[in-house]
């Protein structure tokens, strides 16, 4: 099975349908810290809208699309990763990320974010990685540039959400600025 460990307690694997229960209950549990920045959240409250949800991420992955992982400490799901966006055919990639606060402040999504740079960069030839958050999530912006990222800009309006459209941030960082700040 596939594990990347992000310490000594966290690791970094696929997050499958058949973990559905599991996804579910850590979405509800932790639904106050996720809503305000993931409309998804409101919608993965259950067994079958998780395996749903999660399903589109396996239907993905099976076309060499979108993927999803989840991080685990201790055995607990307490986040995740994905390749939102995962195209081979234009060479770019968006990662988005979600983590509860129990597991913070440790750096495990910006480890999770740079081993799945490395993969898509290293393994799959992939130019362009992208970063997309809105701008009141200083803390996702954070990760932005712990990872290296540009900020290109903010596209004003661009996401429909709890009833508004709110801006976007959007970060990117190039296959040659990953590796001159990894390679050396």
């Amino acid at each position: 099975m596939f594990s990347h460990a992000l310490d000594d307690t966290a690791e970094l694997r696929p997050l499958e349908p058949w973990r559905a229960t599991e996804f579910a209950g850590a979405v509800t549990a932790d639904l106050d810290n996720l809503k305000p920045w993931l409309p998804w959240a409101e919608t993965v409250l259950d067994t079958d809208s998780a395996r749903a949800w999660l399903q589109v991420f396996a239907d993905g992955t099976a076309a060499d699309g979108r993927r999803i992982y989840g991080i685990w400490d201790a055995g607990k799901l307490v986040g995740g990763t994905m390749f939102r966006v995962f195209d081979e055919r234009f060479s770019s990639c968006e990662i988005g990320v979600w983590l509860s606060p129990v597991a913070g402040g440790r750096g495990l999504i910006t480890k999770a974010a740079n081993h799945m740079i490395a993969w898509a960069v290293e393994d799959r030839g992939i130019h362009r990685v992208e970063w997309r958050c809105e701008p009141a999530n200083t803390r996702s912006s954070a990760v932005a540039k712990r990872l290296g990222m540009t900020r290109e800009g903010v596209l004003r309006g661009a996401f429909p959400t709890r009833g508004t459209h709110v801006d976007v941030e959007v970060w990117s960082l190039l296959a040659n600025e990953w590796r001159a700040a990894h390679l050396t």
